[in-house]
């Protein structure tokens, strides 16, 4: 039985397309990635001797043993610990929308199904739609009639996209949106369900919908009650 995870690595912009070709290397081919700043205080940058860079975020979906491949190829081949290199990190996934969509995010990764949900005691997901660009409006009117509340969404571009082909009989654009929704989990299969029904494959949205835990939420007014916690 594989557990799967969303790896997300943030690096320096200028590195991208070498980090890519070494991910590709690990079997990790199905990738998003969008722009960002890095915020790190200027006598930060000043003590390691750099300069305020653009970054690049990379999404990924991977199994546990890929995961303990790329880490060890992150640390002894790319120098990712060296500062101002960047930064990868794991988080589980619960869920993902479909059979071919899982075969497809996991492409040449060894997968054995097993049980949903890695982490039991969670009340709430985070959906993640990704999508192709100019049809968040259908997927959040799917969403809403699910009961899903509101999103946020960014752009981004995806690779390895020429092998949904391969996997889910359709063409898919390298032009994506990626929607973040956080929903009740008692609510995540019928929301995923309305999305895939009404902005899934069969759309021109083509979308794809996975899910990740979500251990304590605030400032969610349409969720539960605030509780206490540790």
């Amino acid at each position: 039985m594989s557990e799967l995870f969303m790896m997300t690595s943030i690096l320096d912009r200028h590195k991208a397309k070498k980090f890519m070709a070494f991910y590709q290397e690990y079997g990790v081919h199905v990738m998003l990635h969008t722009l960002g700043r890095g915020t790190a205080a200027s006598e930060m940058l000043d003590y390691f001797g750099l300069e305020a860079v653009e970054k690049i975020l990379m999404i990924s979906v991977v199994t546990r043993e890929v995961w303990k491949e790329v880490k060890r190829g992150l640390q002894e081949k790319m120098q990712i610990d060296v500062p101002g290199t960047g930064i990868a990190f794991i988080v589980p996934l619960s869920s993902i929308g479909g059979k071919k969509q899982l075969q497809f995010l996991t492409e040449h990764q060894k997968f054995v199904k097993g049980e949903e949900t890695v982490l039991k005691d969670t009340k709430h997901e985070l959906l993640v739609v990704i999508a192709n660009q100019g049809y968040t409006d259908l997927i959040m009117d799917a969403a809403r009639k699910a009961k899903a509340g509101g999103g946020t969404v960014i752009h981004a571009k995806g690779t390895g996209m020429t092998g949904a082909e391969k996997f889910l009989g359709v063409s898919l654009a390298e032009e994506k949106e990626i929607v973040f929704i956080v929903v009740k989990r008692e609510d995540k299969n019928n929301i995923m369900r309305a999305i895939m029904d009404y902005a899934g494959l069969e759309s021109k949205a083509k979308s794809i919908v996975f899910s990740l835990p979500v251990t304590s939420t605030a400032g969610m007014r349409l969720m539960e009650p605030a509780e206490n916690e540790e």
